[in-house]
């Protein structure tokens, strides 16, 4: 189970747009990730390239948790919000569910559940 103020850490990591921080500093060596039925992926380095490529796409990545996050065990649920500022100013605005497994201070498991309709941008 993830200490509080380390979930809370992570938390406002990914809402300051540190996404491949947050991957690096919380994430286990071995992690890995899912995408709705996807491909899983695994190694945390692996994540972290995936996200810094990512995170170049965009002009800005507005980031926003729901509360309650929801904590059982080693297992814990995040309500994400996502929009996706691209340099023309159109807005691609994404919800998600992640569902994460934890062994003590780092995540051992994260699996996205998300609607591929939502990848739409939106012009300003």
């Amino acid at each position: 189970m993830p200490d509080k103020h380390v979930l809370d850490d992570f938390i406002a990591t990914v809402v300051s747009g540190q996404h491949d921080v947050a991957v690096e500093k919380f994430y286990a060596e071995d992690a890995a990730l899912q995408e709705n039925l996807g491909e899983i992926r695994h190694g945390r380095e692996n994540h972290a390239a995936r996200e810094r490529g990512f995170l170049k796409l965009f002009k800005e990545i507005r980031t926003t948790c729901v509360e309650p996050v929801f904590v059982n065990g080693d297992y814990v649920v995040i309500h994400w919000i996502f929009e996706f500022v691209r340099e023309d100013g159109a807005v691609m605005r994404m919800e998600e569910l992640a569902h994460q497994r934890w062994d003590e201070n780092k995540m051992a498991e994260e699996r996205f559940y998300y609607d591929p309709a939502q990848r739409v941008f939106q012009n300003p």
